[in-house]
Formats: structure tokens, sequence, C-alpha cells
């Protein structure tokens, strides 16, 4: 969209595709304060026509840029480039047909055979559903709240998971944000812990907590005893009639004070359900937990902006704010281990009954909370079985029902959300199998040329990385440099994949998942060679094939650089470990100092 054309059409022209990534000047070392307006300046509604309700209206991210021949040649090239790859390498004539072998060989071959296609079918999906999200992808257009709105400011405490000087400082930022309107600030304390009731007083903030109250802590259900949504829904009932909105940041994100002022005026949009921001690290002293906002570039620059052309961005627990009427609608929070996502699907499928309407919701790209990641191996290891987890029994459980009930846009929007986990799982698991069958059995589904495979595969994964580095002007993330390519993030999710697997079998399995919270700060998990104990059962598997390979005479260049390269990724992780421990033992004591959202928050005096 051009400037001339929005200002025909009463909106404010669109930031500069140039000004989203990166550093501002003279902002200290991070700009907070600009990433916080991404999605443009607060606008007044506008006059709206006599019985029309007010629309939240949004701007492409694709009118917002230039190289507008450069990006198209991208969003056609890289699927279809994948595409022609899948349907030379599946041709009849590439398929192997050994004369002579018995029945399980020519078994072991159809299963090769069938394992390639679906790796190379599942890349086309991925490479797809990052076109789709670039063409689709759009901004809300931000608008001043309606003043007057009674809202409540939750986060929550579990005692030997979170320290205490992180819950301060989230409730100390919490206290400072802004609203022309009540606004109560709560810490939700599942421990009841008298340090927390006296921190509470200390700051002027309110204390709940539902321990010991049988009603609220039920083995399943909403309020499912040890979990978050049982916490959030216990509060909702007990105390939810009395506000309009539930605003929640996770323990360990600082709101900003702009957090509610860039949230609420989408609510004015009567059928907004909930308004969702992005989720950012602050603690970037921690290589790992860089590297982990880096991996999450995709879904918060892009595939959530996606969701808001079909008006159902997906719901994110870390910093959101929901209307209390549709969640008191569905039941509360819904019963999960990735709460969030299973409480916005079953939002998005039901109606607003003042007008009959589907429930939406909003993606803003403003950063409005900055928190702490993983630190340690363990603690990111469990927060990606989780999130696996969570999303595959989403898609047991909820996604058959949604398909029905869904418009056919949300079903696509979910349906390329879910699929990243299983996808990368299954991939991982096939091309283990793979390996195995080759190198080790010397089964062999296709007979291709190998320069002509690698022309093509180089060629389709060029314009796939290609297409990822060029969405990286939308990058939402104030901690990384500009220009950076994001290759951390690319190889943390490379190394996340044999944990999509063996989280895919346990819930294939129906092992019981339970929910962890993520350890932080002084709290979090220590790294042991039992953490990483998936992965190098993998590199068991790809060294012994590697091995076995020459001395059974099945040697073949593609399947060997594959093996080579799976090794790879099943080892770095541990020595990363073991690099990281020796640097630190090696390097002078310091202290590690808060984030600099948490410590801009500290100093700011809460409001009388």
């Amino acid at each position: 969209m051009t400037h001339s054309s929005a200002r025909r059409r009463g909106l404010p022209p669109p930031p500069a595709a140039e000004a989203v990534p990166g550093q501002g000047a003279g902002a200290g070392p991070y700009d907070y304060a600009r990433f916080s307006r991404l999605a443009g300046p607060l606008t007044e509604p506008g006059p709206e026509e006599p019985g029309v309700p007010y629309r939240v209206r949004y701007r492409s991210l694709l009118g917002a840029g230039k190289h507008r021949v450069r990006t198209a040649l991208l969003l056609a090239g890289a699927p279809l480039v994948s595409l022609g790859l899948l349907v030379w390498l599946m041709q009849p004539q590439h398929w192997v047909h050994r004369p002579g072998v018995s029945a399980w060989e020519r078994a072991a071959d159809l299963v090769m055979l069938i394992s390639l296609g679906l790796l190379e079918g599942f890349r086309l999906v991925n490479v797809a559903s990052n076109a789709h999200a670039t063409l689709m992808a759009r901004d809300p257009i931000p608008v001043v709240a309606a003043p007057g709105s009674r809202v409540a400011l939750l986060t929550s405490f579990v005692p030997g998971k979170e320290p205490l000087a992180m819950v301060r400082a989230t409730l100390q930022g919490a206290r400072a944000v802004r609203h022309r309107g009540r606004v109560d600030v709560w810490l939700l304390d599942e421990g009841n812990t008298r340090a927390a009731r006296q921190l509470c007083r200390e700051l002027g903030v309110r204390h709940f907590s539902r321990k010991n109250v049988v009603k609220w802590n039920q083995p399943s259900g909403p309020f499912r005893a040890r979990t978050k949504h049982g916490n959030y829904n216990a509060w909702l009932d007990r105390h939810g009639h009395a506000y309009d909105f539930m605003a929640g940041v996770d323990t360990d994100h600082v709101p900003l004070p702009e957090f509610l002022e860039r949230m609420l005026g989408y609510f004015r949009d009567p059928d907004v359900a909930f308004v969702v921001g992005p989720q950012v690290y602050g603690n970037c002293t921690s290589a790992l937990a860089r590297a982990c906002e880096s991996q999450q570039f995709l879904f918060h620059a892009l595939i959530q902006r996606a969701g808001n052309a079909y008006r159902a961005p997906m719901f994110v627990g870390t910093n959101n704010c929901v209307r209390i009427g549709a969640l008191k609608q569905v039941g509360g929070l819904y019963d999960s281990i990735t709460e969030d996502m299973a409480t916005g699907m079953e939002i998005h499928r039901h109606r607003n009954p003042a007008t009959g309407q589907r429930w939406r919701s909003v993606y803003t790209p403003d950063v409005l909370a900055v928190g702490e990641g993983p630190a340690t191996w363990s603690d990111f290891f469990n927060q990606q079985l989780r999130w696996s987890r969570g999303t595959y029994e989403t898609l047991g459980r909820q996604f058959p029902r949604a398909v029905r009930s869904l418009a056919p846009g949300r079903v696509l929007n979910y349906a390329l959300m879910i699929a990243y986990y299983p996808l990368t799982a299954v991939n991982w698991a096939l091309g283990g199998l793979s390996c195995l069958l080759f190198l080790g059995l010397g089964a062999s589904g296709l007979h291709i040329e190998t320069q002509v495979w690698l022309m093509l595969y180089s060629d389709a994964a060029a314009l796939q990385i290609g297409l990822y580095l060029w969405n990286r002007r939308h990058n939402v993330s104030p901690h990384e440099p500009q220009g950076s390519s994001g290759a951390a993030g690319m190889a943390l999710s490379a190394l996340a994949a044999p944990l999509y697997a063996r989280s895919l079998t346990a819930a294939l399995l129906r092992r019981k998942a339970g929910f962890v919270v993520t350890a932080k700060g002084e709290t979090a998990s220590p790294d042991t060679w039992r953490t990483f104990a998936t992965h190098l059962g993998w590199a068991s598997l790809f060294a012994g094939c590697l091995l076995a390979a020459p001395l059974l005479g099945h040697l073949h260049i593609a399947m060997c650089l594959w093996a080579a390269l799976a090794l790879v990724i099943a080892l770095a992780p541990p020595l990363l470990w073991r690099l990281g421990a020796r640097t630190a033992a090696a390097a002078p004591d310091r202290s590690v100092p808060p984030h600099p959202t948490a410590a801009a928050a500290a100093a700011v005096p809460a409001p009388p």
C-alpha cells in the first residue's frame, strides 16, 4: 500500500520496511520504545456508520515493502522448484526394480521409495507454508482504546521454579502499565507463600492462591492441579466477574508501559476475543537464549501475521489480553499442556452471542513485554517437548472438530501452524529409517543420477533459504542486530528435530504427559549427560550406519551426506554443552545482570 492510497482510505501510512529490524539510535542497547510501535502510531477509530460496529483494519506487509518483483519471484519460485524436484524424483523410471531378490528386500525398497517421497513432500509443504505466510501477512492498524474498561493484569508464580526477584520485576513493570480505566495487578501464587504475600503488600498488588481449595485442585479439567490453566481458571471463577478484560504475562515477562494502550484498542471491534503480541527474550547474555528467540522468528514475525488475514492468529500465553466474556463462554483456559493454543482454537470455534459472528483475534507485532528464554539445554528441551506434545494433542483431540466448525481459511491457517512439529518429527524419523535401510541393509527405492539430484536439490534449497532470508526484514526482535541472517535460529530448529520425534512417539503410544514449568533464572535446571540421551541415541544409529556402509559395500554419496549431517545434528547439543561448560569454568566469576527491561522496570516507581 502506498502512502497516498493509505491517506485516501483513511489509514495511517505504513512504517518503512527498512525500519523494522535492528537497533535504534540513542535508545540504549535495545530500542524497546520503537519496537513497541511496529504496527504504527495509535489512531482514532474514526466515525462509523450508525448501527455498524467498528472493525479492526489491516495493512499488507507486501504493500509496505520494496522490490515486489523479487518477492513475487521468490514466492512463486521456491514452491514450484520444490514441486518440480518432487515430481522428477518420483517418476516411475527412477524406481528400483531388483530381480531375484527376496520379498523382504522388495519390501525394504518400497519403504525406501515411500520414505524419500514423503521427505520431499513434507519439505514442499514447509516451503509452501512459508510462501503462504509471506503472501498473507497483515499488520493491524492500532487505535486508541476506549476509556473506562476494567482490566485485571495477571501473572502467576510457582515457588521453586521462578525466583521471587523475577516476580518482583514483572510486578513492578505491571504496576507501571498505562490505561485510562481501572487496572488491578494480580499475582496468582500456587504456593500461597508468605514471601509472595509480603511482596504483594509492598508493591500494592493483589494476591490470589487456590492452594488447599479442593474445588480448584482437580486431577483433570479446567481446575487441574499444578497447571497454569488451572491456576488462571481458579482466579477467573473467583474474580473474573469484576472485570471486562484479563491481560496476562508469564512470570518471566516484564510488560512495557504501553502494554495495555497498544492492545486494548482492538477490542473496540465487538467480535475480537483476544489480542496477542510477540515473544522476545531479554536475557541476551545467554547464547542459547539468543538462539531460542531467533528460532521463533518465522512464527512471530510471519506466521502469526498471516493469521491476521483470517482474523485468527494463535493465542499465545506469554503476553496477551482476552475478553473475559469470550473466555468464560468456552469454559476458561483449555485443559492441555499447551493451554494457550488449545484455548484459542476453542474460542475460534464459537460465536459471539451478542452479534452472531465468529470470535476473532488479533496479533500485533508490537513488542510489549520482554521475557527470559531457556538458558540451559535441559530447560530448552523440556520447553520443546511440551510445545510439540501439546500440538500433537491438539491435532488429535481438537482439530477434527475445528475442521467441521471453522471457515476454510481458518482451517488452512491452523493446519499450516500445527503441521510444523509432526512434519519435522516424521522427517527426522524417515531420514533415520532411510539411512538404516540403505547403508545398513542395502535397500534402495530410487535410482537417479547423483549430479542431477544434487543440482536440483541445491536449487530448491537455495530458494527456500532465500525466501527465509528475504522475510528477515520483518523481524520483530529488538535483540538481533540489523541484517542478521537468523542462522542460529535455523540451526537450533534442526537440533530440536530428535525431540519432536521423541514427543510424537510418546503421543502415539499415549504416554502420559505432565505440565512442566520451564525453570528460569537461578532455578534453571542443570545439564547432565542424561539431558542428551535422545540425541546420543540417534548419534549411535547414524554413526553405526556410516561405519557399516563401506564394510557392506552400500555406499551412495547422497545417503552418506545425509547420515553425516544427521550425525552432526545429533552430536551438536552435547558438544556445545561441554564447550560452554569449559569456557565458563575458565572465565572469571561474574554475576549475570538482569535483562535490560527487568532492570528498567525495577527502577520505575509504582503509581499511587
